[in-house]
């Protein structure tokens, strides 16, 4: 552990003080610096895992029905393009306008949100916008992260992202 030396020194010049040196053993000190690392390295959370919460399909197959002036359709091209139409688009007698917009923060898909969720509003006196995105296979990863923004700056409670079909598709060409 410690110990300390004793011996005295007297060069026969007269006495002087005796001084002691001290020699401190820091093996002991090192294993409990590594019992210490070790410890806190096992015992610390290093990250939390990031969830988010979904909505999925009822057990019995009924769908949820949405009304076609609540939901707006927003496709993701390539190119950085975005198409878009107002209600769901499943109706062949009645093809969607299909309208082109950008990413942009003024005449964007922003503006376009905002409109639509204000048209949602009055007429149906709550907050209930459902954004159906759609993504091209020619789109990138960035265009999601940038719509799924969008829903978040706007306060757009519910969308999803589903499947694009290939009529869809084809407003790129």
């Amino acid at each position: 552990m410690a110990e300390i030396n004793t011996s005295e020194k007297n060069n026969g010049r007269g006495t002087r003080s005796n001084k002691k040196s001290t020699r401190v053993d820091m093996t002991p000190m090192v294993d409990l610096g590594f019992l210490l690392i070790t410890f806190f390295m096992l015992t610390t959370t290093m990250a939390k895992p990031k969830t988010m919460d979904l909505v999925m399909p009822r057990e019995d197959g009924d769908s949820m029905s949405l009304p076609a002036k609540k939901a707006l359709t927003v496709i993701l091209g390539p190119d950085n393009r975005i198409a878009w139409y107002e209600g769901i688009g499943n109706d062949p007698a009645i093809p969607p306008q299909v309208q082109y917009s950008s990413y942009a923060n003024r005449n964007g898909i922003r503006d376009i949100i905002i409109r639509k969720k204000a048209a949602v509003l009055q007429a149906f006196r709550k907050n209930d916008l459902m954004v159906l995105i759609k993504a091209d296979k020619r789109s990138n990863y960035k265009n999601v992260v940038d719509i799924m923004d969008e829903m978040l700056i706007n306060q757009v409670n519910r969308y999803a992202v589903v499947d694009i079909t290939g009529t869809e598709e084809n407003y790129f060409k």
